[in-house]
């Protein structure tokens, strides 16, 4: 992976509130104060831990996990189950996080009791606090439906990756001013269908500082400005683990060149025999009658 410059970050005052559990209560207040929250991807147990470590209070186990766990070129091949089970690890992980379930690319377009039973998994069995669709307004009834019976979800509007082959690849949202009022419209759909929160991916900020004034409930941006509530991007761009990265998620280090070193340095010791004393020994003169 070619060097990537390492953004340098300066310490700030962090809305942080991980001695007991953050929910949406606690979003819902940081945002109406404008305390800006974080939001990273996770996938597994032990990086949630170290991330909750860090006062992270908010995670998201997404669809992504496909590209940077399984390795395909898209979210699409997210398995459902796959999904659920990741989310049950990241919230063993980190507790008292806030975590958010990706529903994954046909597990809730089919008809509406699959989404409702679908969704409903990611909290009975993933342990998830809310879920997440990639929706626009065609999908308010079904959106609705999911909350209506009792899911906190988590409506994702703008750019949809999981519509990207209709697209030709990723795109960008809203940039014109008939796209933008699409976008306007359907958040306000979406809140009034009973979302728990909005997540806007790449557009641009006056759509969403368009969006924050016309509802009333947190914002996430994903590459959609410096005004949204909280923001989230992949983690493993930030680390430093993926050989591109969005402009807005630039590295703040260099976990891959770190891995790429432990790597190195276990493969010299094992070449030159130096891993480590040895700490299994035979019991007191069992090793003379095994070589008798």
């Amino acid at each position: 992976m070619e060097n990537q410059p390492i953004i340098e970050t300066k310490p700030v005052n962090l809305p942080t509130c991980l001695d007991r559990p953050v929910t949406l209560r606690t979003l819902r207040k940081w945002s109406k104060a404008n305390e800006k929250w974080a939001m990273l991807t996770c996938y597994d147990a032990t990086t949630a831990r170290w991330m909750a470590d860090a006062g992270l209070p908010t995670m998201l186990v997404g669809d992504t996990a496909a590209e940077m766990i399984l390795g395909y070129d898209s979210t699409i091949h997210a398995p459902l189950d796959f999904l659920i089970t990741l989310t049950a690890a990241v919230k063993r992980g980190a507790p008292n996080v806030f975590v958010m379930g990706d529903m994954p690319f046909l597990s809730y377009q089919v008809d509406e009791p699959s989404a409702i039973q679908n969704a409903g998994r990611f909290l009975t069995e993933g342990n998830a606090d809310a879920v997440k669709l990639e929706v626009d307004g065609k999908w308010v009834d079904r959106f609705a439906a999911i909350c209506n019976a009792g899911i906190a979800a988590v409506a994702h509007l703008g750019s949809r990756p999981q519509q990207a082959k209709q697209t030709g690849g990723y795109t960008t949202a809203g940039r014109s001013a008939n796209a933008a009022n699409i976008i306007v419209k359907d958040a306000i759909a979406m809140e009034q269908a009973g979302a728990s929160m909005l997540l806007l991916e790449a557009v641009p900020e006056e759509v969403s500082k368009a969006v924050i004034e016309a509802t009333s409930i947190p914002v996430i941006g994903c590459g959609a400005g410096t005004c949204c509530h909280g923001q989230v991007v992949v983690m493993q761009d930030l680390a430093g683990l993926t050989k591109w990265q969005p402009s807005f998620a630039k590295p703040t280090a260099n976990v891959g060149g770190e891995l790429s070193a432990v790597a190195k340095t276990w493969m010299e010791n094992v070449h030159g025999s130096t891993i480590g004393q040895h700490p299994y020994n035979m019991l007191e003169g069992e090793s003379k009658k095994f070589q008798e």
